[in-house]
């Protein structure tokens, strides 16, 4: 089974094909601005060197956020014309935080798993998991001062985009594990959306906003 999986809700654009359980073509590139321009295309360019139509595509996952919100609302409008062109395709919306918490390896995984994803602002977003990968908290934008206080005592394994800011000053941390990314592994939705299509749990894409946009009215 093919499956196609997408995500622009950071700082990059990413794209990845699986066959089954097999990752055979990524794309990935680092931008802050311009990823719903590069996404169609280079989805395009996927299918072609691989000699595929989207036709063959059974399963389509896309990221859902949190990120920002044009990145965000990109991602969701793609899936949402695929699946309009495609009654019969099977399209699900995969959170970061599952996707960042599953690629962690056994050896990796302590009493506490916090992803750390950045926000470009004074917080984070941040969810718990714990060493069985059941969440221990919702998803929620919280100051650095308060993610300090749920983790403290505990010994913690860190992972996410937000990780390398949050860990700028010393944290008084148990850390079990730091894993520092830059953005999300295509490979790492493609295994959740897998999971999901697997166990019947397949959900419409909806956007994941923690918060409400920076915007104001001009005068």
């Amino acid at each position: 089974m093919y499956t196609l999986v997408f995500d622009t809700t950071a700082g990059s654009c990413s794209i990845g094909l699986m066959n089954n359980n097999h990752q055979i073509d990524c794309f990935e590139k680092e931008m802050d601005f311009g990823q719903a321009e590069v996404l169609l295309p280079q989805i395009e360019i996927m299918l072609k060197r691989n000699n595929l139509k989207f036709e063959d595509i059974e399963l389509l996952g896309v990221c859902v956020g949190p990120g920002s919100f044009t990145g965000v609302r990109s991602s969701i409008a793609c899936a949402k014309a695929f699946a309009l062109a495609r009654p019969e395709l099977n399209v699900t919306g995969v959170n970061a935080f599952d996707a960042y918490v599953r690629s962690l390896e056994m050896t990796e995984l302590a009493e506490y798993n916090a992803v750390i994803i950045e926000t470009k602002r004074d917080d984070f977003y941040f969810q718990l998991f714990n060493g069985r990968l059941e969440k221990l908290s919702e998803p929620q934008a919280l100051s650095y001062e308060k993610i300090i206080d749920i983790l403290k005592g505990h010994t913690v394994t860190l992972i996410g985009d937000g990780v390398e800011r949050f860990l700028d000053k010393p944290s008084g941390l148990i850390l079990h594990a730091v894993r520092l990314e830059n953005s999300l592994k295509p490979i790492n939705l493609a295994v959740c959306a897998l999971e999901k299509y697997e166990q019947k749990k397949l959900n419409y894409p909806k956007p994941l906003y923690l918060r409400a946009p920076d915007v104001c009215v001009k005068a």
